[in-house]
């Protein structure tokens, strides 16, 4: 199989999941990310500092982004139905944030633009390690040196598949691995996530320091 069909196969799942299920039906929303916001907060004191939402595209993070006084924000996703999502939901303010569409191992992003790198339920999809590979290079590219990246996953009894893809789980010592020694530990925690369906998942946050 070619990477352009790879590609076009991943984006036409993604693209069928929000157009059917809509940005609440699936499993992992939450209507805020409020874990995510605290370490955010914590991690990029700066409000100008850019920030970057991967995988981001039907999530409410940029509303309260927005809200806490962060200025320079871009919202990522494969699936042009996610962003659209929450740009009719944000309306006038989706102006304000700069939307991207592609598949984060390979979409072209410019060298050492963001300070802060958030993902909440993508890099667990990521079952193959060429895949992994691209995305801990293309992380490490966009990132400027000192950066922190915030990230969500399935933790070590998080589900091994989720919306009919396998899936990847860590712990915080694997989760730094699979990103490569340039990247720092700076803390961790396992969440129990309560699904829209009545059933939990359990992910890992962590929030890691580029070194590079």
């Amino acid at each position: 199989m070619s990477g352009k069909t790879e590609a076009t196969e991943k984006e036409a799942h993604w693209q069928k999941v929000y157009t059917t299920r809509g940005a609440q039906g699936v499993s992992w929303f939450t209507p805020q990310l409020e874990r995510s916001l605290a370490l955010i907060r914590r991690y990029a004191s700066e409000p100008s500092g850019p920030i970057i939402d991967v995988g981001g595209g039907a999530s409410t993070l940029a509303d309260d982004l927005l809200a806490a006084g962060y200025t320079d924000i871009t919202v990522l996703d494969i699936a042009e139905s996610a962003l659209r999502l929450s740009r009719q939901r944000m309306s006038a303010a989706a102006d304000r944030i700069g939307w991207l569409r592609g598949d984060i191992t390979n979409v072209p992003l410019p060298e050492g633009r963001f300070a802060l790198w958030h993902d909440r339920a993508v890099f667990h999809f990521l079952v193959d390690g060429d895949d992994r590979r691209r995305y801990a290079q293309q992380l490490a590219h966009a990132l400027h040196p000192g950066g922190h990246v915030v990230m969500a996953v399935f933790g070590p009894e998080g589900p091994k598949e989720c919306s009919n893809l396998p899936t990847e789980r860590y712990d915080a010592a694997g989760l730094n691995a699979a990103l490569g020694p340039e990247f720092v530990l700076r803390e961790s925690a396992l969440e129990t996530h309560t699904t829209p369906f009545a059933t939990t998942q359990q992910f890992l946050y962590a929030c890691l320091q580029y070194q590079g």
